[in-house]
């Protein structure tokens, strides 16, 4: 008996943060794989030479091309979305995956954690919405969350990050509830420890965990992703939670 795939060749992707980290490797990947991909971020030098290492991998049907744009703010929303109509014609698939990493609470300005919280949280629901609304019109699609374990294991030191990967990982699940009769799958991707400018650490330091076991490339990442993406009709991956073989949980 074959099990049904699903081919990314020509679909039509919105990746949130595929500048840098996990978004940067899922890029790569997706254009490798022949996706039109749309993606964006604050840094206009860090797009462009993400964009020219996707296109180095480019095959068949692919196309990539960026913006920058703000995921907290609604301008940088509105924005994004006027250029997936533009570029890309319609919506198949976003990829939410623009984060920021945070200290405890009582140690960051106000106007900063609630920054963290629109880029985390609020920037995921804002563009699930928009892509909600075009792909209710094809009746179909899938929405996939970057997520954390952060969210499970309530570390030290992360009480704002966790809150805004809790949030997201509650929305999901609930939404998921909501879209599956209009054809339209919701999956989270909860990664550990993974090597990308987020970490508070040395380019030394995340190397020996890299080899030690203690830290994932992100490229692994990347790879579930794409896992979950190249599901067939009939499979929906709900959460898929990938950390090192020594993740730290303390």
């Amino acid at each position: 008996m074959l099990i049904d795939r699903r081919g990314l060749a020509g679909k039509r992707i919105l990746l949130t943060g595929g500048t840098t980290g996990i978004g940067r490797a899922t890029l790569a990947l997706l254009a490798a794989d022949g996706a039109r991909v749309l993606t964006f971020g604050r840094d206009r030098a860090a797009l462009d030479d993400a964009l020219d290492d996707a296109r180095a991998r480019m095959a068949g049907e692919g196309e990539v091309s960026g913006l920058t744009a703000d995921v907290a703010t609604r301008a940088g929303i509105d924005a994004v979305f006027a250029a997936v109509d533009e570029r890309l014609g319609g919506l198949d698939m976003l990829v939410a995956c623009a984060a920021l990493g945070a200290q405890p609470i009582d140690e960051m300005g106000d106007d900063d954690w609630r920054y963290v919280v629109d880029t985390n949280l609020v920037g995921y629901l804002a563009c699930a919405r928009a892509a909600l609304t075009r792909m209710k019109r094809q009746e179909g699609g899938h929405l996939l969350f970057v997520g954390s374990i952060s969210a499970e294991v309530k570390a030290v030191g992360e009480s704002v990050y966790a809150a805004t990967k809790a949030g997201i990982q509650a929305f999901a699940e609930t939404l998921r509830k909501e879209v599956a009769h209009v054809d339209i799958k919701v999956s989270v991707i909860q990664p550990g420890s993974v090597d990308t400018d987020m970490q508070e650490c040395s380019g030394q330091e995340r190397a020996a965990a890299l080899t030690d076991h203690r830290m994932l490339h992100a490229r692994e990442v990347a790879e579930a992703i794409h896992f979950i993406l190249t599901r067939g009709p009939a499979t929906d991956i709900v959460n898929l939670r990938i950390e090192p073989r020594l993740q730290k949980t303390a």
